[in-house]
């Protein structure tokens, strides 16, 4: 699956049974394997300024290996 990063801001992330997540806000890169890593529903920023960094990125993340399909909006599939 190629596209552009900056495609990815601002699209709505949904469940595949229809659940709406959020919208990709931030996204961080894994740069020794050369890929996507998460889908912020967040800015960076907020996450990384608060007490419980790690919670807050769990809770507030997608793992970019559920990601099914793009297009108009994100569909992923279950999963942690």
């Amino acid at each position: 699956m190629a596209i552009l990063l900056s495609e990815l801001y601002g699209k709505g992330i949904l469940t595949n049974t229809g659940n709406k997540i959020g919208f990709v806000e931030d996204i961080i890169l894994d740069f020794e394997d050369g890929k996507v890593a998460r889908l912020l529903l967040t800015k960076i920023d907020d996450l990384v300024s608060a007490k419980n960094t790690a919670e807050m990125l769990s809770k507030n993340s997608v793992n970019f290996d559920r990601v099914k399909s793009i297009s108009e909006t994100i569909i992923i599939g279950s999963g942690k």
